[in-house]
């Protein structure tokens, strides 16, 4: 439920895409000897997703302190920058409406909108404070954050023009 990559045709079985995904485990193992990849993204599945109405609240906590330990003890630990998010939905909780749908925030949007607010956590060891930063972010600020990380090109409007992780955390070239 929820694995996003099952959409894609493109990471099916036998497919060339299938070779960049791999198990939580191999993940693990590489944050450990110091081998991460330039990019991960981690999705838990079962009950340490955290999704409402099947998962346990508390195994995926203790799953995510888990990763968290291993990737911040290991040592690559002061290049890598994690970010915790959730799913894109903020009914149950937000009492804001999202950028530029009639709320006085002004954000990126697009032919999908604006997209509501979610939870995010940002970490690393070279964070230049901690607390709570009050620029205004969507998810594709995360993708801005790696191409402009990694010196490469937008790949859509949409993050051309959201803000970039770089206001709470220092990234990139020579950082």
């Amino acid at each position: 439920h929820h694995q996003p990559l099952n959409y894609f045709a493109n990471y099916g079985p036998g497919q060339p895409g299938r070779t960049h995904l791999k198990d939580e485990t191999d993940f693990v193992t590489s944050a450990k000897k110091g081998t991460l990849p330039t990019v991960s993204f981690v999705k838990p599945y079962g009950s340490e997703n955290e999704h409402p109405g099947y998962a346990s609240e508390p195994d995926g906590s203790d799953h995510l302190v888990d990763l968290l330990k291993t990737i911040l003890s290991g040592p690559q630990a002061r290049d890598t920058l994690v970010v915790v998010t959730y799913d894109e939905f903020g009914g149950q909780w937000d009492h804001v409406p999202p950028p530029g749908s009639g709320s006085p925030t002004v954000g990126a949007s697009d032919v999908w909108g604006p997209g509501t607010r979610i939870p995010a956590l940002i970490l690393s060891k070279s964070m230049e404070r901690s607390g709570v930063d009050h620029t205004v972010y969507d998810t594709t600020s995360i993708l801005a954050t790696i191409e402009h990380g990694l010196g490469l090109n937008a790949l859509s409007s949409r993050d051309a023009h959201v803000a970039d992780l770089r206001h709470a955390v220092r990234v990139g070239h020579g950082d």
